[in-house]
C-alpha cells in the first residue's frame, strides 16, 4: 500500500483533485467539513446530510457518485460525531471506516481530506498516522504457510492525505512515521503468527540478525555454553526439558551519543510453553506459540526504530526457549541458582516466566541503562483482574508519580 501527500493551495483544491474517491467528513450536527464544503456545490451533501442518508455519527459512511460532475469519481461522506467535540476514539472508528469503504471500491487510488487537526488534543499528524495504521491493519495477511492462498483483494492501494501545502512537510514525516511503526507491527503480528515449529528460538535468532544486516544494527546471539558460563541457571531451567536449543539475543540501535544511556526493552520469548511438567490443560494449548509475544513486540519495536533512524541508543534483549515436558526437564520442588546468585525453589514450572526474566534483567544491568522495560505475556490471573482490553504495568514505585509508568501510559 503506498502513501502520499496532496499538497493544496490556491492553484490545488479540493475541487480540482482527480481521483477515484475523496473522503471528507461531516458532522452529527448536520454541518460539513470544509472539504465537503467545497464539494457542496449544488447542495447534494447537504441534502444527503439533512435527508438522514448519513447520521454524521462517528464511523458512518454514504458513498456518493458523479457529484457536480467534479474531478472525483466517487465521493465518501464519513461521520466524525460533534464538530467541536472530535476525539480520538471519533477519528480512529472514522478511519476504520474509510479504510473499509476503500476496501469495496473498484478503484486503484483515493484521497483522504479529512479534517485531521480536529481533533481534542491530537495534531494533524496523529491522525495522519491513525488513517495509516487502520489502512495497514486493514491489508495485513498472514497466508505465507497456506498451500492455497485467497485471492489478493482488490480495491484502493494510493491513498494520498489532502493538506495545506504549509504542512506538507509534516504530513510527510507522518507518513514515514506510520509506515515504519506498522512494519514493526507487521512483524510482530509474522512472529506471533507463526507455529512454534517454525517460530523457535533458533528462528527469532535469524530474524534478529537479518534486522541487524537490513538496518546495520550490532546483534549478539548467546548459545547454550555461553548461558552456563554466565550462570545463567534460572533461564536454563526453563529449557532444560527441550531439544530446540535455547538463544539469548541482544539487538543494540546506537542512534545516540555514545555516553548516552540506553533504553533497554526485555522481550520474553518462550515460543512454546507447554507448562513443562506442571503441564497445562489441554484445550488451547496451542495458543501457548504466543508466549514469545513479548520478543515479537520488541523485535518489531525496534524494526520500527531502526527504519526510522532515531537518534536513541536502545537495546532489546530476549531470552528465548522452549518449556516442554520431557526426562531432562526441570521438576517442580527443583532448586536452581540464578545469574544474580540467588536460589530459587521451583513449586511449578509453569511459572517460567519470572525464571526467564530474572536472569536476562540481572544480564542487562552490564549496560547501565537509563530505563528497563520488560515485556511478557502475563497469567491468566491479569485478565482476570485487569479484564481483556487493559495491560498490567508493574513498576518500581508504587505512586503516581513513577515518570517511567506515566511515559508507558500516555504511550
Amino acid at each position: 500500500m503506498d502513501f502520499s501527500i496532496k499538497s493544496l493551495d490556491a492553484k490545488s483544491t479540493i475541487g480540482g483533485i482527480k481521483t477515484g474517491c475523496i473522503a471528507v467528513a461531516v458532522f452529527e450536527d448536520k454541518k460539513l467539513s470544509s472539504a465537503a464544503q467545497a464539494l457542496d456545490r449544488k447542495g447534494e451533501i447537504s441534502a444527503a446530510l439533512k435527508s438522514g442518508d448519513v447520521s454524521g455519527k462517528a464511523g458512518s459512511t454514504l458513498l456518493l457518485r458523479g457529484l457536480n460532475e467534479g474531478s472525483a469519481e466517487r465521493v465518501l461522506l464519513v461521520g466524525l460525531g460533534k464538530q467541536d467535540a472530535v476525539s480520538e476514539k471519533d477519528f480512529n472508528a472514522a478511519a476504520q471506516a474509510v479504510v473499509r469503504a476503500f476496501t469495496t471500491l473498484g478503484s486503484n487510488e483515493a484521497v483522504v481530506a479529512l479534517p485531521f487537526d480536529a481533533v481534542a488534543n491530537r495534531d494533524s499528524a496523529w491522525a495522519i498516522r491513525s488513517v495509516i495504521l487502520s489502512a495497514r491493519e486493514a491489508a495485513y495477511r498472514f497466508d505465507s504457510l497456506k498451500s492455497k492462498k485467497d485471492p489478493a483483494a482488490n480495491g484502493v492501494k494510493k491513498i494520498a492525505f489532502a493538506v495545506p501545502a504549509a504542512a506538507a512537510s509534516s504530513a510527510k514525516e507522518a507518513i514515514t512515521q506510520a509506515v515504519a511503526v506498522a512494519n514493526g507491527i507487521d512483524l510482530t503480528k509474522d512472529l506471533g503468527n507463526f507455529p512454534a515449529n517454525v517460530c523457535t528460538p533458533t528462528y527469532l535468532a535469524n530474524t534478529a540478525k537479518k534486522m541487524a544486516k537490513e538496518f546495520k544494527l550490532e546483534v549478539e546471539v548467546l548459545d547454550r555454553k555461553q548461558l552456563q558460563a554466565l550462570k545463567m541457571g534460572s533461564f536454563l531451567s526453563v529449557t532444560n526439558g527441550s531439544v530446540e536449543p535455547p538463544k539469548f539475543i541482544v539487538l543494540k540501535h546506537n542512534g545516540g551519543k555514545a555516553k548516552d544511556a540506553p533504553t533497554v526493552l526485555v522481550g520474553k520469548g518462550i515460543t512454546f510453553d507447554s507448562g513443562g511438567i506442571s503441564l497445562k490443560p489441554g484445550a488451547a494449548m496451542d495458543e501457548m506459540k504466543y508466549d514469545m509475544g513479548g520478543a515479537a513486540s520488541v523485535l518489531g519495536t525496534m524494526r520500527a526504530i531502526a527504519e526510522l533512524k532515531l537518534k536513541l541508543n536502545v537495546i532489546v534483549v530476549i531470552p528465548t526457549c522452549e518449556n516442554m515436558p520431557s526426562g531432562s526437564a526441570t521438576k517442580p520442588g527443583d532448586i536452581v541458582t540464578s545469574m544474580s546468585g540467588q536460589t530459587i525453589e521451583i513449586l511449578n514450572t509453569d511459572a517460567e516466566g519470572r525464571l526467564v526474566l530474572c536472569d536476562a534483567l540481572t544480564y542487562v544491568e552490564r549496560f547501565k541503562p537509563a530505563a528497563v522495560v520488560d515485556v511478557a505475556t502475563l497469567t491468566g490471573a491479569c485478565i482476570t483482574a485487569l479484564g481483556h482490553h487493559n495491560s498490567g504495568l508493574f513498576t518500581r514505585n508504587d505512586d503516581a508519580h513513577d515518570a517511567l509508568a506515566n511515559e508507558l501510559l500516555a504511550a
